[in-house]
């Protein structure tokens, strides 16, 4: 446990209860608690300790999201597996490659695309508002697995913000799953994508487990609360935090490109 006050700590778990809450309804969580993180440990701590113990986190609200869904949305679990398995082979790849290259050169396309995106959902209102009647080809499900699965995970790996929202929105778009179960199925994708990553973090010992236990707590709330939201309010209400999460993204990334 690192040496900081109570009142951090009660902030950082603050923190973590509404990161998982955003986490469980659209994705993007990590967009609160990993900056409360860095601010919250003390000076000096290596980056790797928030990574991992945010990894640890997150986790835990990210596979309660899951459950909940899971027991009350039309989930295919069997493919969010399949895609959950993509992701988690390339978000390791994304993790080596990061290791070689500075990661501020695809700052800015991401910012474009998140712009596009942003402004293709405030223009297109029925997107994801309803699922599609048609059956889901088998030439969608494996741009499913190759976009959403692969390139996403390698995007996870590589830089990471968003990565539950590109999930939600490229399950929409690819298998025309409303916006509700397209964050069920992201959820269970990422379920695959931070174990994968906690692994690494736990095997190199950067992870403060009893911090990151009594976070957890609060974020496995935050995420079986918001996933009830989601389910409950319906694709409208997940449009509106989905914009406002893209929107937030494209802030977040273009501070940390031209002004931090």
């Amino acid at each position: 446990m690192p040496d900081i006050s109570l009142t951090v700590v009660v902030v950082l778990c603050l923190a973590s209860l509404a990161a998982g809450w955003i986490d469980a309804v659209v994705g993007g969580g990590g967009l609160l608690l990993l900056p409360a993180m860095l601010l919250g440990l003390p000076a000096g701590t290596p980056a790797a300790y928030a990574l991992g113990t945010n990894k640890a986190v997150a986790i835990v609200g990210t596979t309660g999201a899951a459950v909940t869904y899971a027991r009350k949305a039309p989930v295919d679990v069997r493919l969010a597996v399949r895609i959950g398995l993509a992701a988690l082979a390339g978000s390791t790849a994304g993790a080596f490659v990061a290791a070689g290259m500075s990661t501020d050169v695809l700052k800015p396309v991401v910012m474009v695309v998140l712009l596009g995106v942003g402004t293709f959902v405030m223009l297109r209102p029925a997107f994801g508002t309803a699922p599609s009647t048609e059956p889901v080809s088998a030439r969608r499900v494996l741009a499913a697995i190759g976009l959403a699965g692969l390139g996403i995970g390698f995007y996870d790996g590589l830089i990471g913000p968003g990565t539950g929202t590109f999930l939600v929105l490229a399950l929409t778009a690819l298998l025309h799953f409303d916006l509700v179960t397209a964050s069920a199925t992201a959820k269970i994708v990422n379920c695959c994508t931070n174990a994968g990553a906690l692994a690494t973090f736990a095997w190199k010992g950067t992870v403060y487990w009893q911090l990151a236990a009594l976070m957890a707590v609060f974020n496995l709330v935050g995420g079986t609360v918001g996933a009830h939201t989601a389910l409950k309010r319906g694709s409208g209400f997940v449009r509106v935090v989905l914009l406002t999460v893209v929107f937030a993204l494209v802030a977040n990334l273009a501070y940390q490109q031209w002004i931090a």
